[in-house]
C-alpha cells in the first residue's frame, strides 16, 4: 500500500515517512521541520518589477516568487506610504481613537495602550519595545507543517510590499520587506494558524525574522535568522509605531496561493485543450459540435472562444476529409468537453480578475485615508466620522485624513472564487476521466488496436494502467465539495466569522495538480490513438500542434521502445513531468483572441 500512496502522492508519503522516522528517532522534535525544501531557481535574477500598488500581475508574482526578480517601490507607493505613516502619527497627537495603534485589538480594542504625541521619548521607548515585542513574539505563531515552497513564502512578501504601500508602515518596516526579497531571505514560515481572513500568524513569522528571531533560509540554505541577516549584509528591524499591525493585518498569503493559483489553473487548461485536440484526432471524431455555426446558436463568449481554439489547433487535420468509417456523433464527453472546458476558462478568468484586484489593494484595518476632509464625501462630516478626523499637523506635514475600522480584511468575494474555480475544475475533469474510458469502446474508435497493430509490434508500445484515471478522478471528485461555511466566535466573540481560505486555495492548488496527473493519462490515450490512426493511414495530418506536441512526447516516452529499456516508472508520472517542463503554448502559442475581462480598478481614496 506504501508504494500506492508514493506513486500517487509522493510529497505526502515522504512527509508522512519523515515524521514517522522524527518520531522514532526523536520525539520531542517530532513537530519540527519534516519536509524537503524546495529551493527557487533565479532565473529572472537580473530583473526588477516596480510595485506600485496598483498594477502589479500575477505574471510579476511568479517572477519574484519563483524565479528571483528584484522588487522596488515606485515613488508613488513610497510617497503613499509615508503619507499613511504621518498621518497614523498625527493622529494620535490629536488624540483620535486609533484602533491596534493607541488601542488595542480584537477584544482589546477599548484598552488604552498611550495618550498623546507617540514621539514624545516616553511614549517612543514604549512603542519600540512593545513593537520589538510583538515582533520577536511572532516566531512562535502558527502551527506546522512549515511551507516547504520557497516560492510561495516569497510570493507572500511580495504582494504584502505592494499592499503595504497603502498601510502605515514606518519607513524602515518597508525597507527591511523589499531588501529581504532582493537579497533572497526567506523566513521559516507555518503553514496552519490563520483562519483564512487575515493571515496574522504566517506574517508573524516572516515579521520575527525580521528581528532576527526564528530561522530563516538565506539563498536556499537554512540558518538562525540573525546569522541569516548578518550574512545578507541587513541589520535587524527596529520596528515602531504600528508596524506590526502594518505588516500582519492582510491576507497576503490566501492572496499568494490564488495568484500561484491562477498561474498553474492557466498551464493545466492550456494543456486541456490541446490533450482534447489530439484526442479528437485520436477518436476520429466527428468535430460538428465546435463548429462555429454550432456554437453561435448558444453564444456564451468562452465556450464559443474554447471550441474556436480547439478547432484551429485541429485546421488541417484529417478529421475535415470524407470518412465512412467515422460515426455521426462521438460520446457526450468528447462532445461536451470544450462546453466544460470553456467553463473552467470563465471561472479562470474571474478569479483571475480577483485576484488582481486584491493584490493591488488595501486589506488592513484599520484604513488609513491622508488627503480626506470633511467635504470629500457627504457622511464624513457627520458626527460619527468627525470623530475620526485628523486635522493634519508636523507629524503629518499638514495633511489632514482619516482613520477607520473596517473589515476589509474580509476576503469575498475571492474566497467564492477560489471554490468556484475547483467546482469547474471538477465538472471539467469528469469529462477527462470519461473521455479516456471511451477509448476502449470499439463504438466510438470503430476499430480496435489489434485491427491496425501486430502482436509483434504491440510487444513494444507502452501501455498504461487502464485503472488510475478512475482512481484519480474519485479523488479528484472529492474536491469538488464546498467547504462548509463556519462562524466560531473566538476571542470573547469578537470574531464571529471564518474564511478558511487557507483551506479553499490550499484544495484548489492541489486539484490543479491532481488535475494535471489524469490529464497525463488523457495525453497517453491520445497520442496512442493519434500513433494507430496514423499506422491505419500513414498520409493522415493531425494539424500543427497536436503533431508537435506528439513529436515532444514521444522524445521522452517513444512509440516503439522494448519493455527492457523503457522508463522503470509509471508513464502517468512521465507525461505528467512532460507537461510541466513543456507548456502547451510552446505548440500552440496563437488562437482566437479571448473574451476581454475587465482589469483590476485601481484603488485609492476619495477625491480631495
Amino acid at each position: 500500500m506504501l508504494d500506492r500512496i508514493a506513486a500517487r502522492k509522493p510529497k505526502i508519503f515522504f512527509r508522512a515517512l519523515a515524521v514517522t522516522l522524527a518520531l522514532f528517532a526523536a520525539p520531542a522534535l517530532a513537530f519540527e521541520a519534516t519536509t524537503t525544501y524546495q529551493p527557487i531557481t533565479e532565473t529572472a535574477a537580473g530583473k526588477t518589477i516596480t510595485l506600485t500598488g496598483h498594477d502589479l500581475t500575477v505574471e510579476q508574482v511568479v517572477d519574484i516568487a519563483r524565479n528571483g526578480a528584484k522588487v522596488e517601490l515606485s515613488a508613488e507607493a513610497l510617497q503613499r506610504s509615508a503619507d499613511a505613516y504621518g498621518l497614523l502619527l498625527q493622529g494620535a497627537a490629536e488624540g483620535v481613537t486609533i484602533y491596534w495603534f493607541n488601542r488595542g485589538a480584537g477584544d482589546q480594542r477599548e484598552t488604552v495602550i498611550f495618550s498623546g504625541d507617540p514621539t514624545t521619548s516616553e511614549n517612543t521607548k514604549l512603542l519600540k519595545d512593545q513593537q520589538l515585542a510583538r515582533f520577536k513574539g511572532g516566531v512562535t505563531r502558527g502551527y506546522g507543517p512549515e511551507m516547504d515552497d520557497e516560492a510561495l513564502v516569497r510570493a507572500i512578501m511580495a504582494i504584502r510590499a505592494n499592499t503595504m504601500s497603502y498601510e502605515a508602515a514606518s519607513p524602515q518596516l518597508t525597507r527591511s520587506l523589499v531588501d529581504m526579497l532582493n537579497k533572497r531571505l526567506t523566513p521559516v514560515v507555518q503553514s496552519r494558524g490563520t483562519l483564512g481572513e487575515g493571515d496574522l500568524a504566517t506574517l508573524g513569522n516572516i515579521g520575527a525574522a525580521m528581528v532576527g528571531e526564528g530561522e530563516a533560509y538565506f539563498r536556499g540554505v537554512r540558518m538562525p535568522a540573525a546569522q541569516a541577516l548578518a550574512e545578507a549584509g541587513l541589520k535587524p528591524l527596529e520596528p515602531f509605531a504600528a508596524d506590526q499591525a502594518a505588516l500582519i493585518s492582510t491576507n497576503a498569503y490566501a492572496q499568494a496561493q490564488a495568484a500561484l493559483l491562477v498561474e498553474d489553473a492557466r498551464k493545466l487548461l492550456e494543456w486541456t485543450d490541446l490533450s482534447y485536440a489530439m484526442g479528437l484526432t485520436g477518436m476520429n471524431s466527428s468535430v460538428t459540435p465546435i463548429s462555429v455555426p454550432v456554437q453561435s446558436m448558444r453564444p456564451y463568449e468562452w465556450l464559443t472562444w474554447d471550441a474556436a481554439r480547439i478547432m484551429d489547433m485541429i485546421k488541417g487535420s484529417y478529421l475535415f476529409d470524407e470518412d465512412p468509417a467515422r460515426i455521426i456523433q462521438d460520446p457526450e464527453s468528447m462532445r461536451a468537453s470544450s462546453q466544460r472546458q470553456g467553463s473552467a476558462w470563465q471561472f479562470w478568468a474571474e478569479l483571475r480578475h480577483s485576484v488582481l484586484l486584491s493584490i493591488n489593494s488595501s486589506d488592513h484595518n484599520p484604513a488609513i485615508l491622508p488627503g480626506l476632509t470633511p467635504q470629500s464625501s457627504w457622511e464624513l462630516s457627520t458626527p460619527q466620522f468627525m470623530q475620526y478626523y485628523i486635522k493634519g499637523g508636523p507629524l503629518s506635514k499638514g495633511k489632514s485624513g482619516y482613520i477607520f475600522s473596517n473589515a476589509n480584511w474580509d476576503p469575498y468575494p475571492l474566497a467564492n472564487q477560489v471554490e468556484a474555480f475547483t467546482i469547474a475544475l471538477t465538472n471539467m475533469g469528469v469529462a477527462v476521466a470519461q473521455r479516456i474510458e471511451r477509448f476502449r469502446n470499439p463504438f466510438f474508435t470503430v476499430i480496435k488496436p489489434a485491427d491496425v497493430l501486430s502482436a509483434d509490434e504491440r510487444k513494444d508500445i507502452p501501455t498504461f494502467d487502464g485503472y488510475l484515471p478512475t482512481d484519480l478522478w474519485q479523488e479528484l471528485a472529492g474536491m469538488g465539495t464546498p467547504v462548509t461555511p463556519a462562524g466560531q466566535a473566538i476571542v470573547a466573540t469578537v470574531e464571529d466569522l471564518e474564511a478558511q481560505t487557507r483551506i479553499k486555495t490550499e484544495r484548489a492548488r492541489e486539484a490543479v495538480d491532481l488535475s494535471f496527473h489524469l490529464l497525463a493519462q488523457d495525453l497517453l490515450t491520445a497520442s496512442y490513438w493519434m500513433e494507430l490512426r496514423k499506422a491505419q493511414k500513414p498520409e493522415r495530418k493531425f494539424g500543427e500542434a497536436p503533431t508537435a506536441a506528439l513529436a515532444a512526447l514521444r522524445k521522452v516516452i517513444p512509440w516503439h521502445q522494448p519493455a527492457a529499456e523503457r522508463p522503470k516508472r509509471p508513464l502517468g508520472m512521465v507525461a505528467y513531468d512532460f507537461m510541466q517542463d513543456n507548456p502547451a503554448a510552446n505548440f500552440y502559442p496563437g488562437g482566437p483572441q479571448a473574451p476581454k475581462s475587465a482589469t483590476a480598478p485601481t484603488a485609492g481614496v476619495l477625491p480631495n
